[in-house]
């Protein structure tokens, strides 16, 4: 088994994180993203989507997507639960994942792509239009998030889940788009050094 990994880049970042916090080690193959080694041939031949990160199994099998290979190392290593406990707590994490991913980690990454002059060989065509409607999007999303969290430690509820882990690259990922977290959000920010204090952290 080994783990194709983009080392800065947030999605590889997340399986990182999520090893971590499992205990789980996985050897890791480096990628530099920035010398487009994610688009060579074995890469392209992994994931023909040439995207990272990629899991390869010892039998051949590759997985591909961060959140389906999170999942598979959740059901080969339960503890600690990172997909929720029980058939609520499950479906709560679901939820609060998805919407993380969708209304936070999705706009930043638009802002990124669209905007960054280190992408524009990436993203073709750029359209900065879309870079900048993506920017209140996420904020505004933090804003309802920060009421969320008045009343409770992590995203998804008592306990850390991948949607904490999610929202850390999320928001970790903001400074290379060049958001700024608005003044006010206590809760999220209380969150935040929470999360980003833990070790896996630094995965």
């Amino acid at each position: 088994m080994k783990l194709y990994d983009g080392g800065r880049a947030p999605n590889p970042r997340r399986v990182r994180i999520f090893l971590a916090e499992k205990g789980i080690e996985v050897p890791i193959v480096p990628v530099d993203m920035g010398a487009l080694e994610h688009k060579s041939e074995t890469l392209t031949r992994l994931n023909p989507l040439q995207r990272l990160p990629v899991l390869e199994l010892d039998d051949g099998t590759v997985l591909t997507e961060t959140v389906a290979i999170c999942r598979y190392f959740e059901a080969l290593h339960p503890e600690p639960a990172l997909f929720g406990k029980g058939a609520l707590g499950m479906a709560q994490v679901e939820m609060w994942q998805r919407r993380v991913e969708m209304h936070l980690f999705f706009p930043i990454a638009q802002a990124f792509r669209h905007l960054h002059p280190a992408m524009k060989d990436w993203e073709v065509p750029q359209v900065g239009e879309w870079g900048e409607a993506n920017k209140p999007k996420a904020l505004e999303f933090l804003t309802y998030l920060d009421g969320e969290l008045a009343d409770r430690p992590f995203i998804a509820g008592d306990d850390y889940s991948i949607a904490d882990i999610t929202g850390l690259s999320s928001v970790d990922f903001m400074k290379l788009a060049r958001i700024s977290i608005p003044d006010g959000l206590d809760h999220v920010m209380r969150w935040y050094h929470t999360v980003a204090g833990r070790p896996s952290a630094q995965a």
